[in-house]
């Protein structure tokens, strides 16, 4: 793999940081800043709004750039929106950095998709794609436990301060090793772009997305009360589980982009059925705390498995025009799936079944993702069933 995809994957590692570890300083942001920890919550939801926003309006913004350009500016938006975390001397300074900061997410994700993919062979596009989005992985289980202790022991400022030198850094690799564009990428019309989004094919991914993620964060954002009232673990032990979470995560990644090379659409199709069963089971799995402890990294890997062939599925069916702009509202629908699924489960175990119905339930997204990739299916008939992924490009 070509250099300038670990320079992609270190500026992904940047963002994944930011974007998820604050839940790990919600405590320390509370107390220092006096708002409440539930006001405190709402910054990781403010985050996620300003991935959903702006994603597109930043891909729009840019869309005449060279794409090295776009990603020299993102990391520079993302490094200038830490820096104001950093320094943010009350909580809606805060929120507004925080916001500023997701605003370079989703177009980097998305442009840096379309980025990777033309770095390589074309039977090796999806695990381009894994291998930029390993960087989001690796910040899950060794960048957000190292920013906690850091914030925990120096200040939630001392965590923002590192991720700043994070931002310097990834800008220098992206600068040195990512080439120009060749050839030069086509100029934007928005007109065309925005017809690409109104493909049936490119709407029904993004929706098949979004109930994906949505079935995973049901889960996750609940997963420490799970294990802790349900498989009876102590406190102290989700951390060094959430390690085998994370472990998950890289396996599915890079096993979810090498199938996906091969046989992208039995990958969506294969990826959305692991991730239903393994939701499933994991409903009576979580009564063994070996098994818990096993479904947990199954369910990372399960996760992850799903998001190169999401992704190479958006750009294949917004091929030319507007593959930029439908790149970065892919990763818009992951975040808004995470919101979704994160309101689900908090529906379940308030006015629902409760805790231990959150599995079973958030089975039921990826099996309603399924049906909406068989219309998607049943409408791009130029998509052949298992037809490597190369024949179709």
């Amino acid at each position: 793999m070509p250099l300038a995809l670990y320079a992609l994957a270190a500026g992904a590692f940047g963002i994944g940081v930011t974007e998820f570890v604050i839940m790990g300083l919600l405590l320390e942001v509370s107390g220092d800043l006096g708002v409440s920890i539930s006001a405190a919550g709402q910054l990781i939801s403010g985050y996620a709004l300003g991935v959903v926003i702006g994603a597109p309006l930043l891909t729009i913004a840019t869309g005449r750039w060279p794409r090295k350009t776009v990603l020299l500016a993102l990391m520079a938006i993302f490094t200038l929106g830490n820096l104001a975390c950093a320094l943010a001397p009350n909580y809606w300074t805060l929120m507004g950095a925080r916001v500023l900061t997701a605003f370079a997410h989703g177009t980097f994700f998305g442009v840096g998709s379309v980025v990777a993919t033309g770095l390589v062979a074309p039977n090796r596009k999806a695990s381009a794609i894994a291998l930029m989005f390993t960087g989001l992985t690796v910040a899950n289980i060794l960048g957000v436990p190292f920013g906690t202790w850091l914030g925990q022991a120096f200040g939630w400022r001392a965590t923002f301060w590192a991720v700043t030198l994070v931002g310097i850094a990834a800008f220098a690799v992206i600068l040195a090793l990512v080439p120009r564009d060749q050839p030069e990428p086509q100029k934007s019309n928005l007109r065309a772009d925005l017809a690409v989004l109104g493909r049936a094919p490119v709407l029904l991914g993004f929706a098949t997305t979004v109930l994906g993620y949505a079935g995973v964060f049901a889960v996750f954002t609940y997963i420490a009360p799970i294990l802790t009232e349900i498989s009876g673990f102590p406190e102290a032990a989700v951390s060094p589980i959430l390690l085998v979470f994370g472990g998950g995560l890289i396996a599915g990644n890079l096993i979810g982009g090498k199938a996906a090379d091969r046989w992208l659409v039995p990958s969506v199709l294969g990826s959305l059925i692991v991730l239903a069963l393994v939701l499933g089971l994991m409903t009576f799995a979580l009564q063994s705390q070996v098994l818990a402890v096993i479904f947990v990294g199954l369910l990372g890997a399960a996760a992850f498995a799903t998001v190169a062939p999401l992704q190479m599925w958006v750009l294949e069916r917004a091929e030319g025009a507007g593959q930029s702009l439908a790149s970065s509202f892919n990763i818009a629908a992951f975040n808004l799936g995470n919101a979704a699924g994160a309101w689900l489960g908090g529906a379940v175990i308030s006015h629902g079944p409760g805790l231990g119905a959150v599995t079973w339930v958030a089975a039921l997204l990826p099996l309603s993702a399924l049906g909406v990739t068989a219309l998607a299916l049943r409408l791009d008939r130029t998509t052949t069933l298992g037809e490597p992924a190369s024949a179709r490009s």
